[in-house]
């Protein structure tokens, strides 16, 4: 039910994107800033999975797209026009991912990771000053409850922890089905869409069921099983 109607949107979300298209500035800068996040999962991807040769070069593709992002936006597109912090923001993701690279360089992946990591809240509160919501917020969102739950005590996972569980799997579910149901325009008419999305889907509504069962075995597994799925779909659109 939910894949179906997240593939109706991602229609939908095709056509409007396609009609936002003519209005040129807008959606030209978050077109180019979409491409270059799709360099900027890269290098967090890698970096994570501590593949050296693979992480420098999305960092560097990352940087090159940001500054070639930063040089051709150096006025700010309109829908920023009034935010005094845009300029900041820009150059503040600069300077993160040139720390980033260094990292890189000297072999320190762990540490690159953690510092590419706040990339994603910089423009975050660059969208979240200007009205704007993506896809890719929506998936962040997500991402910090997961971390949430995956690094939660929950005790022996008695009444008690089950109960906890059971309201942050709620929460967790409920930020699925945004992520679902406003797919990026890239997922209109995309089976590799739907075929990430599923796993995803599923391991929440694991959870979900584990946790009402109150099996703990149950309930840990699917604790263990949320990762690898959102990585997967973060990785191709996040």
């Amino acid at each position: 039910m939910t894949i179906l109607r997240g593939a109706l949107l991602a229609t939908s979300a095709a056509v409007i994107f396609g009609s936002v298209a003519i209005a040129g500035p807008v959606q030209d800068f978050e077109n180019d800033m979409r491409a270059a996040y799709g360099d900027y999962r890269g290098a967090l991807f890698f970096t994570n999975a501590n593949k050296p040769d693979e992480a420098a070069k999305a960092v560097a593709a990352f940087e090159q797209k940001w500054d070639a992002l930063g040089a051709d936006y150096a006025a700010a597109p309109p829908h920023y026009a009034d935010d005094p912090a845009y300029k900041q923001t820009l150059a503040k993701v600069s300077e993160i991912v040139k720390t980033a690279a260094d990292e890189v360089a000297a072999g320190k992946l762990p540490e690159a990771h953690e510092t590419l990591e706040a990339i994603r809240d910089q423009i975050g509160e660059l969208h979240m000053r200007n009205g704007v919501i993506s896809f890719s917020d929506r998936m962040n969102a997500y991402h910090a409850e997961m971390e949430h739950v995956l690094g939660k005590d929950y005790g022996d996972l008695d009444a008690v922890g089950m109960a906890v569980l059971v309201g942050d799997a709620a929460v967790l579910d409920y930020l699925a089905v945004q992520v679902a149901d406003h797919p990026p325009a890239e997922a209109a008419g995309n089976p590799a869409f739907e075929a990430a999305m599923k796993p995803f889907m599923n391991s929440v509504e694991t959870l979900q069921a584990a946790a009402r069962s109150g099996d703990a075995a149950a309930a840990r597994k699917a604790i263990g099983g949320l990762k690898g799925p959102y990585s997967k779909l973060f990785l191709q659109f996040g």
